[in-house]
């Protein structure tokens, strides 16, 4: 991380916490005005410094609100951008093509934590019928992910996605070699792939793949996921990805 993606982030948390804050006066200005209609809380500064005072006397409700905003601008953002999000590029998918529940997950080829999620992913679609698993590259991690990015989408646009993303993985950490050596071990029209990887569909996608991100969470790192609105972040691993898909299909159907 540089010491400008430092501060940009540090920036964004100060005015998030500012944002928490004034939802947290709000909220309890209001219910103080309807339980103190009169002489206790007589105007806004009382109500105001009642206010100031509980979250002194209980500063542990500020990370509280905090997360409550966050996650109520993250399920924002999903429904407003819920079909770019959930529709896929090329064969950048797997599972049931009319799932009940879409995983989004937001990956790099030089993410150590999605290297180590992959076999979560593979488990969860193995497992569950009604489940379609949509990934989304954002090469944030260097010009290796960009290459490597640039590879599996050419290799999405013949139908090959799932068999290079995985070998990409195993093959460790990205660079051009190791990408062009996955791309030789695959029955694919090279000189399609040569033209596709720096081709305007390819260029397009990454660039797509990057404003959704920024509009999911302007914060957003890899591995992200994305379940139906809820977000996780990290290699939280298949029993936290099993149960945002529980949780997903019960909010279905409430």
């Amino acid at each position: 991380m540089t010491i400008r993606d430092f501060m940009q982030r540090h920036s964004r948390l100060a005015a998030t916490i500012g944002a928490g804050s004034a939802i947290l006066f709000g909220i309890a200005a209001a219910w103080l005005t309807q339980r103190h209609t009169a002489p206790k809380v007589a105007n806004k500064a009382e109500i105001e410094m009642v206010v100031r005072d509980y979250i002194l006397a209980h500063p542990e409700i500020i990370p509280q609100a905090i997360d409550r905003l966050r996650d109520r601008q993250s399920r924002d953002a999903y429904s407003q951008n819920k079909a770019a999000l959930e529709t896929p590029f090329a064969s950048a998918w797997a599972g049931a093509e009319k799932g009940d529940v879409t995983l989004v997950m937001f990956t790099d080829y030089a993410c150590g934590y999605c290297r180590t999620s992959l076999p979560d992913i593979e488990r969860l679609i193995e497992g569950d019928p009604r489940l379609k698993v949509v990934w989304r590259e954002i090469p944030i991690l260097g010009p290796g992910s960009e290459i490597a990015a640039k590879a599996s989408l050419a290799a999405a646009q013949q139908g090959a996605f799932r068999t290079f993303h995985e070998r990409m993985f195993a093959s460790g950490q990205p660079n051009g070699d190791k990408v062009s050596a996955v791309l030789r071990s695959m029955p694919l029209d090279l000189r399609r792939i040569q033209r596709d990887v720096d081709g305007p569909e390819v260029a397009a996608e990454i660039r797509r793949n990057m404003e959704l991100a920024g509009r999911i969470d302007p914060a957003l790192a890899t591995p992200t996921f994305v379940v139906n609105g809820e977000m996780l972040k990290g290699a939280v691993g298949y029993d936290a990805l099993k149960q945002a898909v529980t949780d997903a299909r019960a909010r279905a159907k409430a």
